[in-house]
């Protein structure tokens, strides 16, 4: 609490901070939705990774300081700049709060596994459904999930650059989830209607987000009675 933090306040669509940048902070999401990113040489986007409130999307940066990619908004969003000097002293201060922001990045790398592998092998069909049960479950976590209906701020465009799909087959691939029962969305509201049956089709396994919360161990038993 006694961090120096500059809290802005961002448009969507706007970097926080951009590839080949040197940083001197790291950046806590206080409120909002948020997303890195890199371009192929032809300007192709690859959405990497997506961040919820209470995530610190660029702990990293604490020992590389030279950004290899873009951090930005899908929506208006609150973020908390903390200067990286105050870190460094607060985890000298507090080895358990250093412990703590070391496994943030451990798990962070987990999360990096985990959509490789769904790039790599599972469907378009199954990784969107896993997508969608790893929003839930991280949202539900810190409170903005109840009854699995959570305020997904994505466009289509932006789905698709973070599964690998084009915009037609993410419209195909919500289509068919919605007409299976398994979901509902309406417009930036997604409900999951199935969550059995979307874990299985999504072979979704929440061990690889190491929560230390009985939301992980509710959704574990969900998985394994499906």
């Amino acid at each position: 609490m006694a961090l120096p933090v500059t809290v802005r306040e961002i448009d969507s669509g706007i970097d926080i901070v951009s590839e080949g940048q040197r940083v001197n902070q790291c950046c806590v999401l206080i409120d909002g939705f948020t997303y890195r990113y890199r371009h192929t040489l032809d300007g192709k986007r690859q959405i990497i990774a997506f961040h919820v409130s209470g995530d610190i999307p660029d702990l990293h940066s604490l020992h590389v300081n030279y950004m290899d990619h873009s951090f930005a908004a899908t929506t208006p969003s609150r973020i908390g700049f903390v200067p990286h000097e105050a870190v460094w002293n607060l985890c000298v201060r507090r080895p358990n709060v250093a412990a703590a922001l070391w496994r943030e990045t451990l798990i962070d790398g987990a999360i990096f596994r985990e959509w490789i592998v769904g790039l790599g092998r599972l469907s378009g069909l199954s990784r969107t459904a896993h997508l969608l049960c790893e929003l839930a479950i991280r949202m539900r976590a810190v409170g903005l999930a109840p009854d699995r209906i959570y305020r997904l701020p994505l466009t289509q465009h932006e789905l698709a650059d973070a599964l690998g799909l084009t915009v037609v087959t993410v419209n195909r691939v919500l289509r068919d989830l919605r007409l299976a029962g398994l979901v509902e969305r309406d417009r930036s509201r997604m409900i999951i209607r199935d969550w059995a049956g979307l874990v299985r089709l999504g072979e979704f396994d929440p061990q690889y987000l190491h929560f230390r919360l009985p939301i992980a161990m509710d959704e574990e038993r969900a998985r394994v009675q499906a």
